[in-house]
């Protein structure tokens, strides 16, 4: 994927292309909604903001937790046919800045259409909306898509709604909203080898600010290879407060190769996790979980 971190720098790309705009956080379904719209031209852009806006404006209501960091939305949004992304850094600065030029340098880059959420806003005070934007966009004919909220049950698709549903263990509540199985992404980081030593290498996933399911061991995709995970302190061998993912893929000693990037994809929970009587009562109970994986 392509990546632009600013929009002069697309300015000078040189190809027709239509632009959706927004934070896209875990890119669901209403997410995605906003993708569709503006499909149709050479390429498919996305622009969004780093960091997260609240934690900037507003940073005592920002989550504890989000879905997906940067280097995961590019995943994602890759995987759905985007092209490139824009990266605005998303200071105090640029958030005073006047909601016309902000518009305007969109519309110098060429974009043939822009699409987000019709409750977007942008500019100083906010007083850049969805309708002001088609109107302005009017003038350089260029199109403009303001999209409705997408539901599920009668409610809106969020990120907020998602997150409730992965702290309650709805797992298919997540699903039905992200449109694909709920995923973390991290660097794998040294352990304690434990893992290896009772025949079952395992990976330790940093994955910093996204949010991990309740604890428990789970069937997982780890890069697309099945494996199984667990979430949660460790309470056999560490029984600690800090909450860790371990990962066991069914390839070896691949997951050892520190620095390596892992998504894993959480697609159902085996058991809740728990403390044994001793290692090999935990290795027991290990060796049980993998063939319960490898027979899903």
């Amino acid at each position: 994927m392509q990546v632009f971190n600013s929009l002069e720098e697309l300015t000078e790309a040189g190809f027709s292309f239509g632009l959706a705009l927004g934070v896209f956080d875990g890119v669901h379904l209403g997410h995605q909604a906003v993708l569709d719209a503006a499909r149709g031209f050479d390429k498919l852009g996305v622009l969004t903001f780093e960091p997260h806006p609240v934690q900037v404006l507003a940073p005592d209501r920002a989550p504890r937790r989000i879905l997906a960091n940067l280097e995961h939305k590019k995943r994602i949004l890759e995987s759905l046919g985007v092209d490139f992304v824009v990266i605005v850094n998303f200071t105090r600065g640029f958030a005073a800045k006047d909601a016309r030029c902000f518009a305007d340098e969109l519309f110098e880059t060429g974009v043939k259409r822009l699409s987000a959420g019709e409750d977007w806003n942008f500019g100083k005070g906010r007083e850049g909306n969805m309708d002001r934007l088609a109107e302005w966009g009017n003038e350089s004919n260029i199109e403009v898509s303001a999209i409705g909220p997408v539901k599920l049950d009668g409610e809106r698709i969020s990120s907020t709604r998602i997150r409730q549903c992965l702290r309650d263990g709805n797992f298919d509540g997540a699903v039905a909203m992200l449109g694909r199985p709920y995923s973390v992404y991290g660097e794998v980081v040294k352990g304690r080898h434990l893992g290896r030593t009772i025949g079952f290498p395992t990976a330790n996933v940093s994955v910093n600010e996204e949010q991990l399911p309740p604890n428990g061991v789970y069937i997982i995709e780890g890069n697309g290879i099945r494996g199984v995970a667990n979430t949660g302190t460790r309470p056999t061998v560490d029984d600690s407060s800090r909450r860790s993912l371990e990962v066991h893929l069914f390839c070896g000693d691949v997951p050892m190769a520190y620095g390596w990037d892992l998504e894993v994809c959480f697609l159902e929970k085996i058991r809740e996790e728990q403390k044994f009587g001793s290692i090999d009562e935990l290795k027991a109970q290990i060796a049980r979980d993998v063939e319960i994986a490898k027979g899903h």
